[in-house]
């Protein structure tokens, strides 16, 4: 079934089964409860845990598989955000035509960069694509914000306005980005008793274009370009000996991660119409760099993972502030509250970068494999608990090995 083998379905199934069932799994607590704080499940959330996810994916095939680390993916991840805002402004805002000129653009870009930045390896080419990256923020950011020919809008932001031509957007057309007049904003809302589960038309539409790129990263990870690209990893210098020329496999490489990157910067746009250099910015790149490590890095589905962790991060624990924490130990005697919120307060908040680095380091340190390993472990102990389990059930014991 589609060119996969029993465990690759059986990842693509469940990957299909986390992200319908997501505004239910995201959602665990009541509406009205102290730890409503975490829920997840709301739209905008939800979009951007599955659009980072296919960023992610596509810079998992140029790092995971090649090992090229690149620090000038955000350069992509804007060029397509502006690609969609343009598309938006100049025909319709209808999501198709403005994803497909993302992809387009961002692939197109993507080639020119790495055909310059593969001329070299290891920590030369990440400088490269760092030095690129950031060229392109301030092309954005200043130089193609100029009043002559405004590509940009410089530090406001591309945004649609209604002088726009939109020469193919209908009467009837909601005035949002829509897909053939679904609106990309329409949610409902699903009220079981203290529980509310959004479902968000954007969402859907976002979770699945990132099945069908994570089914195509199955189909890259599993072909024999796949392994031309694992071969480079493990020794690119010895290929090179045996007369084989491996920039062409890893330039594909590079594009295809790269449309990937313009991909999500399309959805980005398709969610929110607006379109600003923040996007292109180094942290932007660092951070891509970081889901792919923490989820695993040369994984399925370790990105995804590793996307959803941080954002989460991001998006739940930023918002817990000192009043959260004092409703949370209010029960405490007062003097004892305070020194709880204390000792907690610099992990939280505006300090939930502290906490995150601090988990990065253990799994580096413990997991180097990622979270992708943890639960490879986890599972792997389980087993050997259930085994032991049968074995003082029938009695028997294990041969010596």
């Amino acid at each position: 079934m589609f060119g996969l083998d029993k465990k690759d379905k059986s990842l693509l199934a469940i990957v299909a089964i986390l992200t319908l069932l997501a505004p239910f799994i995201l959602n665990p607590f009541p509406t009205d409860s102290a730890m409503a704080q975490f829920n997840a499940g709301y739209p905008d959330l939800m979009q951007r845990f599955v659009i980072f996810g296919i960023f992610a994916v596509g810079f998992n095939i140029l790092f995971g598989l090649t090992g090229y680390l690149s620090f000038g993916h955000a350069a992509f991840l804007g060029v397509g955000s502006y690609s969609a805002v343009w598309m938006f402004k100049l025909l319709s805002y209808n999501i198709i035509p403005a994803i497909i000129l993302a992809v387009i653009i961002a692939g197109l870009f993507s080639l020119l960069i790495g055909f310059v930045s593969l001329r070299r390896s290891g920590i030369y080419f990440s400088i490269l694509t760092l030095a690129f990256a950031q060229m392109s923020f301030a092309l954005a950011y200043s130089v193609l914000s100029n009043p002559k020919f405004n590509l940009t809008n410089g530090e406001t932001g591309l945004q649609v306005y209604n002088d726009d031509p939109q020469i193919l957007q209908g009467a009837n057309a909601p005035d949002l980005p829509h897909l053939f007049g679904l609106s990309m904003r329409s949610t409902y809302t699903m009220e079981i008793g203290p529980w509310a589960f959004d479902f968000n038309a954007g969402y859907y539409v976002c979770a699945v274009i990132m099945m069908v790129a994570f089914y195509l990263a199955i189909r890259i990870f599993r072909s024999p370009f796949g392994m031309m690209l694992r071969a480079v990893k493990s020794n690119q210098q010895r290929m090179n000996y045996t007369g084989l020329n491996t920039r062409p496999y890893t330039l594909a490489a590079f594009v295809i991660s790269g449309m990937y990157a313009g991909l999500a910067g399309g959805l980005m746009a398709a969610m929110d119409p607006l379109a600003g250099a923040e996007r292109m910015q180094w942290t932007a790149s660092g951070e891509v760099v970081l889901m792919t490590i923490l989820g695993g890095a040369g994984t399925l589905i370790g990105p995804v993972l590793g996307a959803g962790f941080i954002k989460y991060f991001e998006n739940i624990f930023s918002k817990i502030n000192d009043n959260v924490l004092h409703g949370w130990f209010a029960f405490l005697p007062d003097g004892l509250e305070d020194f709880v919120v204390t000792i907690i307060h610099p992990f939280v908040g505006k300090g939930w970068h502290l906490t995150l680095g601090l988990m990065f380091m253990m799994v580096v340190i413990f997991l180097p494999g990622g979270l992708v390993e943890g639960g490879q472990r986890l599972a792997a102990w389980v087993r050997g608990k259930r085994n032991k389990g049968k074995d003082k059930t029938t009695g028997k014991t294990e041969p010596a090995e």
